[in-house]
């Protein structure tokens, strides 16, 4: 009896293919905290140049800057921050090629 209690019978097909999904959605999840984690980097490194070289921002442009989740462009703007006057000039992609 004892036996029988102890073994495990095998999963269904419904179980392993709930299985597989919920591996890929783990993945998923685990690739896009990535990408947060690297924006939100990003974006304290943009705020702390820009308050190391004496550059206001105002609440909307923090708003922007925190609130940008594509860590690419946050990057773009850490590099034009470097030697920028304003926070305008960092931001602003109008007139710029993304």
């Amino acid at each position: 009896m004892e036996q029988v209690l102890c073994t495990k019978p095998s999963p269904s097909p419904e179980e392993e293919e709930f299985v597989v999904a919920m591996q890929g959605n783990w993945e998923d999840a685990r690739r896009l905290g990535r990408v947060e984690g690297e924006a939100k980097g990003e974006a304290r490194a943009l705020l702390a140049v820009l308050r190391a070289r004496g550059i206001s921002v105002p609440d909307a442009a923090r708003e922007r800057i925190l609130g940008q989740k594509d860590p690419e462009r946050l990057e773009r703007w850490v590099e034009r921050a470097a030697v920028a006057a304003s926070v305008d000039e960092v931001i602003d992609e109008s007139s710029r090629a993304t």
